[in-house]
């Protein structure tokens, strides 16, 4: 049974930072790209982030560059996502995601990974 659990969400001041982890298990996991997206209230569900299977490549939605560092350690099962400069906008539940390497589609589109967390509430106050 695969499982992605994501935690490190909580409240912050705007400016502030969040460190937030995602443990895999159940799957191989160097076998997955991996990715961040978020939801706020009543938005579509967007990309935030992806990681390569290997961690060479790295995607960041424009909003976030600069900002967000996306990382992996294949060797714990767990994929990173820090978050500097928080903004009230970022405010929304953060989900990490898995998508098998040789599986189709793009890695922007939440339609193309195989696997999801739960998710968790980043809340950021201005």
């Amino acid at each position: 049974q695969v499982q992605l659990v994501e935690s490190g969400g909580g409240l912050v001041q705007a400016g502030g930072s969040l460190r937030l982890s995602c443990a895999a298990s159940g799957l191989t996991f160097s076998n997955y790209a991996m990715g961040w997206f978020r939801q706020a209230p009543g938005k579509e569900r967007e990309l935030v982030a992806t990681i390569a299977w290997s961690g060479g490549n790295t995607y960041y939605a424009d909003s976030m560059k600069g900002r967000f560092t996306i990382s992996r350690d294949n060797a714990k099962n767990t994929v990173y996502l820090q978050m500097n400069s928080l903004k009230p906008e970022d405010t929304a539940v953060y989900y990490c995601a898995a998508k098998y390497k040789y599986s189709g589609g793009t890695y922007y589109s939440t339609n193309n990974y195989n696997y999801w967390g739960q998710g968790t509430q980043v809340t950021v106050s201005s």
